[in-house]
């Protein structure tokens, strides 16, 4: 078993079945990318949740500033038709 000073943290990422997003599940420590896929499927599809699993070393993810919020979004705001809102989906579509 490797020593806890030789595991990186990886950010895991779950699909739960097909046609969905891959969404953030939480994350584990592993040694390598193999021990962080074996992790993440024993500890977050314990239950059959998911389909696909993908795992990133933390130190690869790159975030936006919540304190830059404003600066950051402010170009988007100005372009609501890239975000069709105010169309009706209907309740049929459980998805999109």
């Amino acid at each position: 078993m490797a020593d806890i000073g030789d595991l990186s943290l990886w950010e895991v990422f779950i699909r739960t079945k097909g046609g969905l997003s891959h969404r953030h599940a939480g994350s584990v420590h592993a040694a390598d990318k193999r021990m962080a896929l074996e992790a993440a499927r024993d500890t977050y599809t314990r239950r059959m949740e998911g389909v696909s699993i993908w795992v990133v070393p933390s130190s690869q993810v790159s975030a936006s500033d919540p304190d830059e919020y404003d600066s950051f979004f402010e170009p988007a705001k100005d372009k609501i038709y890239r975000h069709p809102t105010f169309y009706p989906v209907p309740d049929e579509i459980k998805n999109m």
